[in-house]
């Protein structure tokens, strides 16, 4: 009887057994390559979120609809940007900075940026939220504001309606 032979460099090795042989390789390298990247995802999943909003007020609007909104945000990741914010009470939010360091005078900015690991206070001073055209906003009461970042995701917080003229909290005490 004569052998069969494979084709060169599988001596002895039929084509079906040759092809099962292949779909055991590429299976046990998919398993390999897919590993890593699946346990990525659980300790994602598992892990704290990076940023986190705390200490949010807005103050009662003094004039018309357009009130400032201050809070605490801490970063416990890379560098992120605040994109965009929402408020249950409706209007506008746009986002303002000084118009240079240490100055007084505020100008419109496209978003905040988020410094890696610190912690960012957003006061009247400082970068901030404006907001206009909103409802009306009384005192004593909260409205949620909704953060975009651009890679933190989205993240809701309460923020107090405050009078500090009337003895309401105020920045000074964040």
């Amino acid at each position: 009887m004569h052998e069969r032979q494979g084709p060169p460099g599988f001596p002895g090795v039929s084509a079906p057994k040759r092809w099962t042989a292949t779909r055991a390789a590429i299976a046990a390298c998919a398993v390999l390559v897919a590993a890593p990247v699946l346990a990525g995802c659980a300790q994602k999943a598992d892990a704290a979120p990076s940023l986190q909003v705390g200490t949010a007020y807005v103050e009662v609007p003094t004039s018309g609809n357009t009130t400032g909104a201050f809070l605490v945000i801490r970063n416990d990741g890379p560098a992120d940007r605040l994109t965009a914010a929402t408020t249950s009470d409706g209007g506008r939010v746009t986002f303002r900075a000084p118009a240079r360091p240490g100055a007084t005078t505020m100008r419109t900015v496209p978003d905040i940026g988020i410094p890696a690991d610190a912690l960012l206070r957003l006061s009247p001073d400082s970068p901030h939220l404006l907001i206009t055209g909103a409802g009306p906003m009384k005192g004593g009461t909260q409205i949620t504001l909704t953060l975009t970042f651009a890679k933190g995701g989205t993240l809701s917080v309460a923020a107090e309606v405050t009078n500090p003229s009337s003895g309401g909290s105020s920045y000074f005490l964040n």
